[in-house]
């Protein structure tokens, strides 16, 4: 059985990964499965360990990190999130493609940690900062200072764009997403 892809969909905050994710996952035209995070939070009243996260102590979580059992981790509001080495393997050994829809100093972490020829990298760009900042502001859930800094760290990261397999323009997620839905099949052939 062939390895399943492991498929990092990336991109400034606001930008869309969820949503096309979302729409990638719904079309059902791929065996994919979604990676499952791990977190320090606690869960909210409608989420269920090991579907949504994978809920665990501070203490467990350190133990992750100490035997190097994390593609990727960071601390965010006082918790901790991270993707699981052991889950994408064991879904990608049963020849699933296991799809990360993370943060770029993520991305960053997965590329130097997983050296293997069935990795892709899509960067999901805006169409321009403008737009950028349209979607962070119509979100209508952050104070001024907040929304700022997300465009200050926007424009940092689009700049690190180039470090990716494919760059796709999230000017319609439809268009998008069919784009990355193509590129998949075609590497998944290969």
């Amino acid at each position: 059985m062939k390895k399943g892809l492991l498929i990092i969909l990336s991109g400034p905050s606001g930008v869309g990964k969820g949503t096309v994710r979302k729409y990638i996952m719904n079309r059902n035209a791929l065996p994919l499965v979604f990676s499952i995070s791990m977190t320090t939070r606690a869960p909210r009243a409608n989420e269920t360990n090991g579907v949504e996260y994978f809920f665990v102590s501070r203490e467990e979580f350190q133990k992750n990190i100490d035997n190097d059992n994390f593609l990727e981790w960071a601390e965010f509001v006082g918790n901790r999130y991270g993707t699981p080495k052991s889950y994408v393997e064991e879904m990608r050994n049963q020849g699933k493609n296991v799809i990360l829809e993370i943060e770029i100093n993520g991305a960053e972490q997965v590329l130097k940690k997983v050296k293997d020829d069935r990795v892709v990298s899509f960067f999901l760009a805006p169409p321009s900062l403008r737009a950028l900042e349209l979607r962070i502001r119509k979100r209508k859930s952050e104070p001024e200072e907040v929304i700022q800094k997300r465009l200050a760290k926007g424009k940092s990261e689009m700049e690190k764009a180039q470090n990716y397999d494919f760059i796709i323009l999230n000017d319609n997620i439809k268009r998008a997403g069919d784009e990355i839905i193509s590129i998949i099949k075609k590497l998944d052939e290969d």
